[in-house]
């Protein structure tokens, strides 16, 4: 899959191809939906799929300091893309200069001056241009003048039968803010990763006999509301079971919020330095303060008994 950063990547003697356009955070079931139509719309063709994005998420740049916590890093979800099958991903600087493009405007820079858009495929509620101001219905008016033609492609729904709503990456968000990684896994189709390089926390895990990988995550990182997670510790491709802690560790006082993984089992583990990403299951149980160090130590025996009966 090629993957380009900014307009001037794309190669000169690109041809015609299909395209959907979207923040696509999290690249989640409703996200794959569209982008599969997009592959399959393009095998039809037979012209390739493009995925066009942004970087910054340009809430930050039309309201400075509003930048949602995120649900995937632009690698992980070209990683996600590939595996639908896309052929290209162009990932646009999100600048001021750019969010005041007219929806004409960014039709003719991006997707017939350098795409050649043949099909453009979107959810009902995508917005573009100038103060959103773009459409989908705006999106068709202006494919009728530049011969390009769009599909309009229903999301899921969660919980439709109780009035549900939208597959989304703000519903995501939510569920992981809350700790609901399960449901946050029935949205994504996944199980909810947070990334980040291992780095040295205060080594008490080690101490305590449960030696665990403190990550410092990612910035804007969505991570897990503070509690005890089963879920997967993942290095270089491999997926270890791992019980999760995310919090300030009270039993000690802390003050810094940690994303912190026990790998089961698996002794003499040297992660420091290494990129590492951590796989959120099921939420285990809030955190808490113990009376005594035994009491610890029992209740983090139990986390390990219970991640392992999750996992089976």
């Amino acid at each position: 899959m090629q993957r380009w950063r900014g307009l001037e990547d794309i190669p000169e003697d690109w041809g015609r191809s299909v395209v959907t356009i979207g923040s696509y955070d999290g690249v989640h079931r409703g996200h794959q939906l569209i982008i599969g139509r997009t592959v399959e719309r393009a095998r039809e063709l037979g012209v390739p799929a493009v995925v066009v994005t942004f970087d910054p998420h340009p809430s930050e740049v039309v309201r400075p300091g509003s930048h949602p916590p995120l649900l995937a890093p632009h690698h992980r979800r070209a990683e996600l893309m590939a595996e639908l099958g896309v052929d290209a991903v162009l990932i646009l600087p999100f600048t001021e200069e750019f969010s005041r493009l007219s929806p004409a405007e960014f039709v003719v820079k991006v997707l017939v001056d350098k795409l050649h858009a043949r099909t453009v495929v979107e959810g009902p509620n995508f917005r573009f241009g100038h103060r959103a101001a773009g459409t989908v219905e705006t999106l068709a008016e202006l494919g009728r003048t530049y011969d390009y033609d769009v599909m309009v492609v229903d999301l899921f729904v969660r919980g439709e039968a109780g009035g549900g709503e939208p597959f989304s990456s703000t519903l995501t968000r939510r569920l992981v803010a809350e700790g609901d990684v399960a449901g946050a896994a029935e949205v994504l189709g996944r199980p909810h990763r947070v990334e980040g390089v291992v780095v040295r926390g205060a080594q008490r895990g080690r101490e305590l006999g449960y030696p665990t990988a403190n990550v410092e995550t990612l910035p804007h990182t969505a991570i897990p509301a503070d509690g005890v997670y089963a879920g997967w510790l993942v290095v270089e491709g491999e997926s270890m079971p791992a019980a999760i802690s995310v919090g300030t560790n009270p039993q000690f006082d802390g003050t810094e919020r940690t994303v912190e993984a026990y790998a089961i089992d698996r002794v003499g583990l040297e992660l420091y330095g290494l990129h590492v990403a951590v796989d959120f299951l099921a939420y285990i149980r809030g955190q808490e303060k113990f009376a005594t160090l035994d009491e610890l130590l029992a209740r983090m025996a139990e986390d390990v008994r219970v991640t392992k009966e999750l996992l089976g």
